[in-house]
């Protein structure tokens, strides 16, 4: 009897151990295309850890490939991993879904599209963007869209809808960029700071318009917008222009300076400056964060939260213009309605043109886009209507501009 019970815990022990060495892949259904894996996975999805799985995309008549993915349960629902080829391979470590999403072959027909342009290399992470260009047109206007995540998740394909949505207007082209995450999240040994994200999205606006005329774009009229973490990193931008030089970040006490990370060959400091203070015409950050008081639960003391905080370093309108519009939705409980109204009181006390839309009924990251259905329908619902009050707000501004330059 005892050798049986001492068989039967043994052999408990190591079907436990052996399910510990496995993880649980759940297939998602398929839109619109199909997917294959290989190896094929059992019925019960049960994968020995460290399986490299192939996974290969087709999408069906009238549709294209979007993305490929894993999935992993987050905080805030699944996170998604994509990649931008059809056929990709996916390491299992966790329980995670793997899944392939498509679109209408008509969402891309008037668009030539760039990926994965590497503009700089701080750290472990290649920082690229993505480039949507109208077909056959030339001296366009530049939108460059910065993407959310709380600083620390998601890259530029989260921002991929309303990449589409703002290029197919035919009348801009879009830059749609990546950057490092916070703190050690990308593998760095030395922990990334906000203000080095910052140093970052310069670094990508000096890049893109190096390179815009490839692209169809013109260099000189550069406008920005993002959503969450990209709304803060967006404002930033636009607002810190007279602060990027080369004296470090809080090195001296008193300056607080933001160096690119990358920077264009035979230029000096002081040259991009100037062309991104007359290049930056206009910004639409979405739900961001503004004041310091919201950023005191993540970084650093009051010296330094203050001067990464975009509402304490508005330039007034009379040395330069910035109009911005900002857009916030009414349900939104990360983002407040007083966070992005003291904002447009700062701005309108500076002189510059401001407008506020509080979009009824939307939550958080209406502008995001992911493979599940839930975020694609929040961005049909809201996103694709109010990127087109981004576009009008942008028609407006460059509009003005040619007025004053053609009185001039």
């Amino acid at each position: 009897m005892k050798k049986y019970i001492l068989f039967s815990a043994i052999t408990l022990f190591v079907v436990g151990l052996q399910a510990q060495n496995k993880f649980k892949v759940t297939p998602d259904e398929a839109r619109n295309g199909s997917y294959t894996i290989s190896p094929t996975l059992p019925k019960d999805g049960m994968i020995k850890a460290g399986t490299v799985l192939t996974l290969k995309a087709t999408p069906a008549t009238g549709y294209i490939f979007d993305s490929g993915y894993y999935s992993l349960p987050e905080q805030w629902g699944a996170m998604f991993y994509e990649q931008s080829t059809p056929e990709f391979k996916v390491k299992v470590d966790k329980d995670m879904n793997v899944g392939a999403c498509f679109i209408p072959r008509k969402a891309e027909a008037n668009l030539k599209v760039v990926q994965d342009i590497v503009y700089a290399k701080p750290g472990v992470k290649p920082l690229k963007y993505d480039v949507y260009s109208p077909k056959g047109k030339q001296n366009l206007p530049c939108i460059v869209i910065i993407h959310g995540g709380g600083w620390s998740s998601n890259t530029e394909s989260v921002m991929r809808g309303l990449a589409r949505e703002l290029a197919n207007s035919g009348r801009y082209v879009v830059f749609n960029i990546d950057y490092r995450w916070i703190d050690k999240l990308d593998g760095d040994s030395t922990p990334t700071q906000l203000h080095q994200i910052i140093e970052d999205v310069y670094g990508a606006l000096l890049h893109i318009a190096e390179n815009a005329a490839k692209y169809g774009g013109d260099s000189s009229k550069l406008l920005l917008t993002g959503d969450s973490a990209g709304g803060h990193l967006s404002a930033s931008a636009a607002n810190f222009v007279e602060r990027i030089g080369d004296r470090g970040f809080g090195k001296t006490q008193g300056v607080y300076e933001f160096m690119p990370t990358y920077m264009p060959k035979g230029k000096t400091v002081a040259q991009v400056r100037n062309e991104l203070a007359k290049a930056i015409k206009a910004a639409t950050p979405s739900y961001g964060v503004f004041r310091s008081e919201m950023l005191t639960h993540r970084f650093k003391d009051y010296p330094y939260l203050n001067e990464i905080a975009p509402i304490n370093s508005i330039p007034e309108a009379s040395k330069r213009t910035v109009p911005q519009l900002l857009f916030r939705g009414s349900e939104d409980e990360l983002i407040k309605d007083e966070e992005v109204k003291a904002y447009e009181r700062a701005l309108s006390k500076a002189g510059q043109r401001v407008e506020y839309i509080q979009v009824g009924g939307a939550n958080h990251a209406f502008f995001d886009w992911k493979p599940d259905t839930k975020t694609q329908a929040t961005f049909n619902k809201y996103g694709k209507y109010h990127a087109h009050e981004m576009l009008l707000f942008f028609d407006s501004v460059l509009e003005d501009l040619n007025k004053t330059e053609n009185t001039n």
